[in-house]
């Protein structure tokens, strides 16, 4: 059921013991919901442990190093920035049916939480989290308003986005001014700075991406094979769908990863009127108007093929004319 934030804050005050759930392939958004949250709840003198189905990517390690999990039998489960349970990923799956709060932002929420804190116009999770801890009177230090910056600033890429608002940025300058938050080191890390093996991923992409619909829809593809050959962490992948709408000419730009043989996950982005989050809904996936995702199971050929029916559909044209 659907919540404000006094109920949210009355849950939230009830219970000690939290085990906080992030989304697999975690971004800064669900982690810095997360990592703010959790520092909060011990704050309060709570306990609490943030919980992902993947490894914690190494560019975010501002919000985690230091990070100590605590030994304790939860009684409260909450998940940030997960819109659906299958998002949790395989590790994370044995709490579907047990979350007791999920915060979030995506207007595509399953709303499989028994009590689901929702704002839709939010331009992330962590714009929702400062409202909460606002409203719980909380008073933040540099470590959460960092957090939570990481994840609006990730979360509207830097601020130029369409789902940027003026509260977003009301917000950032307020945890800029009130708390200290070294915004300028957290924006180098977060979108300029690469490593040479992500510089050599992106040039493998670039030079390999596909072109459907007369060039209006990009398409990349990250074998497991692929990832192997490069030999390097898996995160530096992450990230690697907003590359397939910076060319000229591109309406929708999809990024196919395999995470298994035949499990697929699917990555939409929309540079103009296209609403990516219909379309992966029609996958069984979901997400923002700009940004969606989805799963999806079967060989590569068929795959791609069921992405580009729908992506076809959505511009208007037949898939037998790709």
């Amino acid at each position: 059921m659907r919540v404000d934030f006094d109920e949210a804050i009355k849950f939230i005050y009830a219970h000690d013991n939290y085990h906080i759930l992030t989304h697999q392939s975690p971004d800064g958004d669900t982690l810095g919901s997360a990592f703010s949250l959790c520092a909060v709840l011990r704050k309060l003198g709570k306990k609490a442990n943030v919980l992902c189905s993947d490894e914690f990517p190494h560019r975010y390690d501002n919000m985690y190093e230091g990070y100590q999990p605590m030994k304790f039998m939860p009684e409260a489960i909450v998940a940030v920035d997960v819109a659906d349970s299958k998002l949790l990923g395989r590790s994370l799956a044995h709490y579907s049916e047990y979350v007791n709060l999920c915060i979030d932002h995506h207007i595509s929420n399953t709303e499989y939480a028994e009590r689901t804190l929702l704002n839709a116009n939010a331009s992330a999770a962590c714009e929702v989290m400062f409202e909460l801890y606002e409203k719980m009177g909380v008073e933040l230090d540099t470590y959460i308003a960092s957090c939570l910056y990481t994840g609006i600033a990730t979360d509207t890429g830097c601020f130029k986005y369409e789902n940027t608002t003026p509260r977003c940025h009301q917000i950032a300058a307020e945890l800029m001014s009130r708390y200290n938050v070294p915004y300028a080191i957290i924006n180098r890390k977060m979108f300029d700075v690469k490593s040479k093996d992500r510089m050599r991923i992106e040039q493998y992409v670039m030079s390999n991406m596909e072109f459907y619909f007369d060039d209006r829809c990009s398409m990349i593809t990250i074998t497991e094979e692929l990832t192997k050959d490069f030999g390097i962490e898996l995160a530096e992948f992450e990230g690697l769908a907003s590359l397939t709408i910076q060319l000229e000419n591109v309406e929708i730009g999809v990024t196919i990863k395999q995470k298994s043989n035949n499990i697929f996950k699917i990555s939409m982005r929309s540079a103009t009127t296209a609403d990516v989050s219909a379309i992966c809904r029609k996958l069984g996936g979901g997400g923002h108007v700009k940004a969606a995702g989805a799963q999806l199971t079967g060989t590569p050929e068929e795959v791609k093929r069921r992405i580009l029916t729908v992506v076809g559909e959505a511009l208007g044209y037949d898939l037998w004319l790709v």
